[in-house]
């Protein structure tokens, strides 16, 4: 039989599987969008010198100028502190802004060569940093020398500076020689991304149990009210409040289906307790017609029959009556009840060849509270137990204890072991020839579970079968009260 997968973990790992396919999917398509639009990632400096280098212009005389283009307006207005120097080839120079003195002679034939160049000066140096690039303009080649600040004590707040090299292998062309960029491109993006996946599946890991218990924290106290529906309240509907959305439709079926099994068993009990009720009219007819006939053992045999089967009848009637209860509890001394009992039993086993003792190891009384007429019931029940099976002969004997319980004791064969659980079904018969109707130790089994009690056949080395109605005992209280009673 297959082991019931835990819903927490298997959101877990399915959880932590799409994080992870997300994440990547994600990477690839920014990769994708990276590669068809080519983007360029300008900040500040670098933005400096594109604007520039779309506004430089020669004048009439073949010098430089920088015009007033509406972008480099834009960007004079978000960094007012812009200063730059710009030389083309010919030596011609134009430069504006609080220019600090470190980057006034800049400019040599070392940096004519260079595509393009941060400057920075030591952490704790207030120069700023300035972007440096050669590019080609409308007006040929030039170098540009640009910041948006002269100095670094204009910055505002934090300054953030994130810079990123890639350096790929190329071929004898100055292409990219791939087959030996991909596989390091590969493990560097799986060295980028492996911690952010695990860091990813680790706080799912941590959070989704929790999460889980939460949001389904109205569904196990739900389990937890189902798990408690017996057939004592069978009508009971199942608490869908705090039961998650998706759940609320097998909720609500689970509830449809209580609301028709208890229709079904109340319509059941009702014909169970019709049918006993209509029998006996008949089976009294029977009786009388059996009086009246010769006597004879065809005769007899008949009226035991019919015996047997108002006794059948009887016991239907009460197992059902028993669904309804018998009118309300009262609080006795299961002493004097088993006393009272055993004395009203001693004739009838006296008839049937056995002798009847009462014994108590109780000092006191032994407060019970029960319905008096069911308890009765299934102590005769068991009575008659002892008088079909003990072998007509020996003693039976009914013991009672402080504990509440109550013992019946025979001297006959007794139960054998492999038949203790199936004495107690309905209908069920040790010998298939006896007269009960095989309802009477059930019926006794369903009065004692009533009472919050129980029955048990009891195991040992003596000879004869000894069975045990167990009730529980009630408070001090009563006890003191039936004391004084019987003083």
């Amino acid at each position: 039989m297959r082991k019931p997968r835990s819903l927490q973990w298997v959101l877990v790992r399915r959880l932590i599987l799409l994080q992870a396919a997300t994440f990547v999917a994600f990477i690839a398509l920014l990769a994708a969008i990276l590669t068809i639009a080519q983007p360029r990632l300008i900040i500040d400096n670098e933005a400096a010198i594109k604007h520039l280098s779309e506004a430089v212009a020669h004048d009439k005389s073949g010098g430089l100028i920088v015009r007033d283009t509406e972008e480099l307006r834009a960007f004079r207005e978000d960094f007012p502190n812009l200063w730059f120097i710009i030389r083309d080839a010919d030596g011609h120079v134009v430069e504006q802004g609080s220019i600090p003195a470190a980057y006034e002679a800049a400019g040599g034939e070392l940096l004519k060569n260079i595509g393009r160049a941060t400057l920075r000066f030591d952490q704790g140096d207030l120069r700023p940093e300035a972007a440096l690039a050669n590019v080609d303009t409308d007006v040929g080649r030039v170098q540009i020398l640009a910041s948006s600040i002269s100095s670094r004590d204009e910055n505002d707040g934090l300054e953030v500076e994130i810079n990123v090299n890639a350096e790929m292998a190329k071929d004898a062309n100055g292409n990219p020689d791939w087959l030996r960029v991909l596989p390091v491109l590969a493990l560097l993006i799986l060295c980028l991304l492996l911690p952010i996946i695990l860091v990813m599946g680790v706080a799912t890991l941590v959070t989704t149990p929790a999460v889980v218990r939460r949001s389904l924290a109205g569904l196990v106290a739900t389990a937890d009210q189902a798990g408690r529906i017996d057939i004592d309240n069978r009508a009971v509907q199942l608490e869908t409040a705090q039961v998650p959305t998706e759940i609320a439709p097998m909720v609500h079926a689970f509830n449809n289906a209580l609301s028709r099994l208890d229709e079904g068993y109340d319509q059941r009990n009702r014909f169970l307790t019709d049918a006993a009720h209509e029998l006996r009219t008949p089976i009294a007819i029977l009786r009388t017609r059996a009086e009246l006939l010769q006597e004879d053992p065809q005769s007899a045999r008949l009226r035991k029959d019919i015996e047997r089967l108002s006794h059948l009848a009887q016991q239907l009637l009460e197992r059902q009556v028993l669904e309804h209860g018998s009118g309300t509890r009262e609080v006795v001394d299961l002493v004097a009840l088993a006393k009272t009992l055993a004395a009203d039993f001693a004739p009838l086993a006296f008839e049937a060849g056995y002798e009847l003792a009462f014994e108590t190891n109780a000092t006191r009384p032994v407060p019970v509270s029960i319905h008096v007429q069911q308890i009765e019931q299934a102590v005769a029940n068991l009575l008659r137990n002892a008088v079909e099976h003990g072998a007509n002969c020996g003693t039976i004997t009914v013991l009672v204890d402080a504990r509440g319980g109550i013992e019946i004791h025979d001297e006959g064969p007794g139960i054998p072991e492999d038949e203790r659980d199936r004495v107690f079904e309905p209908f069920y018969r040790l010998r298939p020839r006896s007269s009960g109707a095989g309802l009477g130790l059930n019926l006794a089994r369903e009065i004692a579970r009533l009472h919050g009690g129980r029955i048990d056949i009891l195991y040992g080395s003596w000879s004869g079968a000894r069975i045990r109605l167990q009730l529980p005992v009630v408070d001090g209280h009563h006890l003191a009260a039936l004391s004084t009673t019987s003083a």
